[in-house]
């Protein structure tokens, strides 16, 4: 005995293989039915890329946006695993549009395939439901907010309403409940759901068989009849390549499926919905107040009823085009309106320049957010903390809250503090006008008697003064024979009459022993009316009783790094 027949007769695959592939195909085979394949394809892909997703996917609000970007930016070829699913559901409403059209036109929804066509109905309800169940899991700010938005309709639902959208989001608001439970609904669910209407789909399927073209005779049909295998299984698979091709030549040319920056609730940002949605939300724009909720309830339910209803409208045996035309005018027209909407709503936001500007805007916050997490990883506390692993973050923050209102832009109250601070250049300028705006000339001291003349070396004899100066900051890059002639100069010019340049001695001016070191940074800001800076002279708050050392620190490094920085290093830390 084969192992053929052996197999053969503990499984009978022989039978089964015969019942699925010798079927007949009345009338023989045609493209025009391949669509019901290519969906099934489309699903099978769908799932498998959705197991390959979950291998990586964390389903919570502090770890989704994290992992997802993980997936994107560092697991070979995720971006591509990712943009099939994405764009795979896409592909599935296009093909399930298409297969229902062919359907409407050949009839195939008239006695006895009502419940076939009313299975297929369910399914693409399913696939919708699919695609706004699957739209939070990313937890960016396109999926936060625009399923913010479709929950909130939900919420507007008569009677239950709010025990609805409570159900979706688990609570008063968003948070890690919402998402498991969306992600429950797209990963068991909807699943379980859609596979079974399948196999019911495909069951009552090859009970009736295919719906073949109108207008030929039984005996013709049964003439021409194919078995499925080879003629329709071969342009079945035909039709399987090319829309998996196309499917993949759009993921490559997209990129993927894309990834905004992690979901803050405290902002704001333009939710726009898929392609397939986009009708719904441009016919919305139309309507205010309480006809809104009642429009974005009604229209869809309108939709569903027209689509169910139609086998028990249009109930004659004809299945010719032409003598069905109100039955093909509901739908080709209800299609035609769905395309004008959407059409009007991408022209829409392609006129709208401010809409652009915040585009801009989000998709420069978007790359910055994966640069970050990329480079620096996301910290536990997950989202918007991938922020905080920015160089300087803190040291930023404090400085925007603490320090800028007097030492940044045209109503500070103190030295202008910028890049290039500490510098070479900054020193040189210093000397040569330390009374000027950009330094003390907007203090009390500047103003003073006692207010630091400006040198009247130049020359070389400027640069090694101001070489002196330069590497008390700690300067790696010192020109020692500068440095040299610097100290010359210092005990001759009167310099050295009102500085010290060691230890931490008082005298008529700051000390400038270690002046722009990290250590010497740390200190004045803590306390600028210490002896050796500026004593009872100083203006500047002590921030020794505010912050902490570690904050402190934080600060005098973002200060002493000032020093080499240019204005497009400081540019890029917000890139």
């Amino acid at each position: 005995m084969s192992i053929r027949d052996w197999l053969d007769e503990r499984t009978g695959y022989r039978r089964a293989l015969h019942a699925a592939l010798d079927e007949p195909v009345l009338g023989g085979a045609s493209f025009a039915y391949v669509m019901g394949s290519v969906l099934l394809f489309l699903l099978v892909l769908q799932a498998t890329t959705g197991v390959l997703l979950a291998f990586y996917y964390s389903p919570s609000a502090t770890d989704a946006w994290a992992s997802v970007a993980y997936l994107e930016d560092q697991v070979t070829l995720g971006w591509f695993v990712r943009g099939l699913h994405h764009h795979g559901a896409s592909a599935m409403v296009i093909c399930a549009g298409l297969h229902m059209l062919q359907v409407v036109i050949y009839g195939a929804y008239k006695r006895p395939r009502e419940v076939t066509w009313w299975v297929g109905v369910m399914l693409l309800g399913l696939l919708l439901a699919f695609a706004l169940t699957g739209y939070l899991l990313p937890w960016d700010q396109t999926g936060y907010w625009a399923t913010k938005v479709a929950t909130g309709i939900a919420g507007e639902t008569p009677v239950a309403g709010a025990e609805v959208q409570a159900a979706l989001q688990g609570g008063n608001e968003y948070g890690n409940l919402t998402l498991t439970r969306f992600y429950a609904l797209h990963v068991f669910v909807l699943p379980a759901l859609t596979f079974g209407l399948v196999i019911v789909h495909l069951l009552l399927f090859r009970r009736h068989g295919v719906t073949p073209r109108w207008g030929q005779p039984d005996a013709v049909l049964r003439r021409r009849a194919r078995p499925f295998w080879p003629d329709q299984l071969v342009r079945d698979l035909v039709a399987m390549g090319v829309a998996f091709a196309a499917l993949v030549g759009w993921v490559v040319h997209t990129g993927g499926a894309g990834l905004d920056a992690p979901a803050d609730p405290s902002s704001n940002f333009d939710a726009r919905p898929e392609w397939y949605f986009r009708a719904l939300f441009q016919l919305l724009k139309y309507f205010s107040g309480p006809m809104e909720t009642v429009v974005a309830l009604g229209a869809p339910l309108v939709v569903g009823g027209v689509l169910f209803a139609l086998p028990l409208v249009d109930r004659g045996p004809e299945r010719s085009p032409r003598r069905r035309l109100f039955a093909l005018a509901v739908v080709l027209g209800g299609l035609a309106a769905t395309g004008a909407l959407t059409a009007v709503s991408y022209q829409a936001d392609a006129a709208d320049p401010e809409l652009a500007e915040r585009e801009v805007a989000s998709a420069r916050q978007a790359a910055r957010a994966r640069r970050l997490a990329r480079e620096h990883g996301v910290p536990a506390a997950g989202g918007t903390a991938v922020y905080t692993t920015a160089p300087f973050y803190r040291a930023r923050a404090l400085w925007a809250e603490h320090c800028a209102a007097c030492h940044e832009g045209d109503e500070r109250k103190g030295p202008l503090i910028e890049p290039g601070y500490n510098s070479r250049a900054w020193i040189h300028a210093f000397l040569l006008d330390p009374s000027g705006d950009a330094f003390f000339g907007r203090t009390e001291l500047g103003a003073s008697e006692e207010a630091m003349p400006a040198t009247e070396l130049g020359g070389r004899d400027l640069d090694a003064l101001v070489e002196l100066v330069y590497a008390e900051t700690g300067a790696a890059d010192v020109d020692r024979a500068l440095v040299a002639r610097g100290a010359e100069l210092f005990s001759e010019e009167p310099c050295g009459d009102c500085h010290e340049r060691s230890g931490d001695e008082a005298s008529s001016g700051p000390n400038l022993a270690g002046r722009g070191s990290p250590a010497y940074l740390r200190a004045f800001i803590a306390d600028s009316g210490q002896a050796r800076f500026f004593g009872e002279r100083h203006e500047m708050p002590r921030f020794v009783d505010e912050l902490g050392p570690a904050e402190l620190a934080a600060l005098a490094e973002w200060v002493g790094w000032l020093r080499t920085a240019t204005a497009d290093d400081v540019r890029r830390l917000d890139e």
